[in-house]
């Protein structure tokens, strides 16, 4: 049987020139064997465009300086902006305790001052206002982006809770198109939400940052189906024989190990989406949904434009809720309720943390860095050019694992590692 790099090279060599305007053609949707065991994904029909060139990335550049640290905070500010939070977005019978557990880890996290979220006298949107009257516009739309991860977690989102969000962005002077996806949430109507949240500035943040010419070839989406380039799938394959402990040999293991196909062939993730597998070996989040969540927090963290909630926002929809049916690469399932497990209170929190301390470090969106350019460096080296700090103790106590530990899999990919290695269990 072929390894993933192994067929990689066979289909460079099946296909030695993939000339601009050439037209691959699978009609048929693929499940994946591999990945999580839960993603639908639409290699097929006609791929219009497809190029070998790569879209232009951010070179991966020393950080400004040493590793960046959170701010002092203001422990009443603090415990105010809490309250402000909890009266927006409590349900009629009070806080859920997964809304509690959540968002007082986040606040822990991020400033260090312990909020118990259970025992909080309310604070209206004027009043919430005012304490934040200082603080720029994208501190204000962050917090408001807390209130709206704690409506996310509920399924159904009350109304009245939504509404109330809405009041409370307006008195913030933030006008943000994630208030207006959990109202359709709330509405039931949730196509148009997956509709807003598409056209919520996200999509066109991702598409500003890819090919000059993407305006003739056809804009890419960040769910796009993914395409057959048999120079992409050489450069992957060309990963194994980069030095072990390196970046690149580190997330070609990861492919291999699990069973993935490599990006270029069919089955392969699109190349956009890969990016985020070179975080997974950067950040250390395993590869089942508890790890993606950790993952898209993290990553959606570390984008300097706040839009960048969106990752996070879609993942809930996806694997929590089941707001969102599917996005073209990612398909829902919520059989389990993943962010009510125990301990991901911290690992999600702690995944913003770490996420927010690169963005005050690095400052690039990191789907945008070119990777490949560093793929024959140490991991840890490329950790200390991001400024990636450790996990905290307390995600690591919550059951946080690594891209390589057994428990950061699902059972599919347990089932590839163990029949790679040749176990019977």
């Amino acid at each position: 049987m072929q390894s993933p790099a192994e067929g990689a090279r066979a289909l460079a060599g099946a296909y030695p020139s993939a000339p601009r305007g050439s037209n691959w053609s699978w009609r048929s949707n693929l499940r994946v064997l591999g990945r999580l065991g839960w993603r639908e994904v639409a290699v097929g029909d006609a791929v219009d465009g497809a190029s070998s060139e790569r879209r232009a990335m951010t070179p991966l550049r020393p950080s400004a300086g040493p590793a960046a640290a959170l701010e002092d905070h203001d422990v009443e500010e603090v415990t105010l902006v809490a309250r402000g939070i909890a009266t927006a977005i409590a349900p009629e019978s009070g806080l859920t305790s997964l809304q509690a557990e959540l968002l007082a880890a986040i606040a822990t996290a991020l400033t260090g001052i312990s909020v118990d979220y259970g025992a909080l006298d309310p604070l209206g949107p004027d009043e919430l206002a005012e304490v934040l009257a200082d603080r720029d516009l994208t501190y204000r739309q962050r917090i408001v982006h807390h209130m709206v991860l704690g409506e996310l977690v509920l399924r159904p989102i009350p109304t009245v809770v939504a509404h109330r969000v809405a009041q409370y962005s307006q008195a913030l002077g933030v006008q943000d198109d994630f208030v207006r996806v959990a109202r359709r949430y709330a509405q039931g109507a949730f196509g148009l939400a997956w509709m807003d949240l598409e056209r919520s500035g996200f999509v066109e943040h991702v598409r500003d940052a890819g090919e000059e010419d993407s305006a003739s070839q056809g804009v890419r989406a960040p769910f796009e189906p993914a395409r057959v380039d048999p120079e992409l799938a050489a450069r992957w394959a060309a990963f194994e024989e980069l030095p072990e402990g390196s970046l690149g040999r580190s997330v070609w293991e990861l492919y291999d190990g699990r069973g993935f196909e490599l990006p270029g062939t069919p089955g392969g993730a699109p190349e956009y989406l890969t990016q985020h597998d070179f975080v997974h070996v950067i950040a250390d989040y395993g590869t089942n949904l508890k790890g993606e969540l950790e993952v898209f927090a993290f990553i959606g963290r570390a984008d300097p434009d706040p839009k960048g909630f969106a990752w996070l926002a879609t993942l809930i929809g996806l694997f929590e809720t089941g707001y969102i049916e599917g996005t073209g690469f990612f398909e829902r399932d919520v059989q389990e309720r993943n962010i009510q497990a125990p301990g991901m209170n911290q690992r999600i929190a702690d995944a913003i943390r770490r996420g927010k301390l690169v963005c005050s470090c690095y400052g690039v969106d990191l789907f945008e860095v070119d990777y490949h350019a560093v793929a024959d460096r140490p991991v840890e080296e490329v950790r200390g050019l991001l400024g990636v700090p450790p996990k905290s103790t307390g995600a690591l106590e919550g059951g946080s694992a690594g891209a390589f530990d057994i428990d950061g899999m699902s059972e599919t990919q347990r089932r590839v590692v163990a029949q790679r290695r040749g176990d019977s269990t």
